[in-house]
């Protein structure tokens, strides 16, 4: 996946991620039990309504709470695991539109074991409309947006393959 982050933040499990890289989202920050990410709506991604589907929104979230759950350098112990969600719930709280730029921040709540739990903010702003600015920025105050959604997942660390 091309690496657009903005913090110079990567992540391995994104190498051979498609949807997230087809979804065009990038990784702003990124840490043990943390990540933050962002992505523009696009057309292809809203419902018969005009607004984001709630599939999107949900994928979305999904890439954030992936990014936080995994360990951005594993250690030699940890290579052979990955964690994968046991369970999520989602709750849409407005809707988002075309154009807008949609941040997902992800925190772990909890770990203990091979379980955790993760919350996920999304978040909906209009993109910057200043002249020069790219169609897919922050608005110039750095301010994610709107609350739209919160996910929060529960995680299982799994052997490898």
């Amino acid at each position: 996946m091309a690496e657009a982050a903005l913090s110079g933040a990567t992540h391995p499990i994104l190498e051979n991620d498609y949807a997230s890289e087809w979804m065009g989202i990038e990784v702003l920050a990124v840490s043990d039990g943390h990540a933050t990410i962002r992505m523009t709506l696009r057309q292809e991604m809203l419902n018969g309504f005009g607004m984001a589907h709630g599939g999107m929104i949900f994928a979305f979230a999904d890439s954030a709470f992936a990014l936080a759950c995994n360990p951005v350098n594993p250690t030699p112990e940890e290579a052979d695991s990955i964690t994968v969600a046991a369970g999520v719930d989602i709750n849409f709280l407005k809707p988002a539109y075309r154009g807008q730029v949609i941040t997902a921040v992800a925190d772990r709540r909890s770990s203990s074991g091979r379980s955790g739990l993760y919350d996920i903010q999304i978040f909906a702003a209009d993109a910057d409309t200043q002249p020069g600015a790219q169609a897919d920025s922050l608005p110039s105050s750095g301010n994610p947006g709107e609350l739209i959604a919160e996910f929060r997942g529960r995680s299982r660390t799994i052997p490898k393959k």
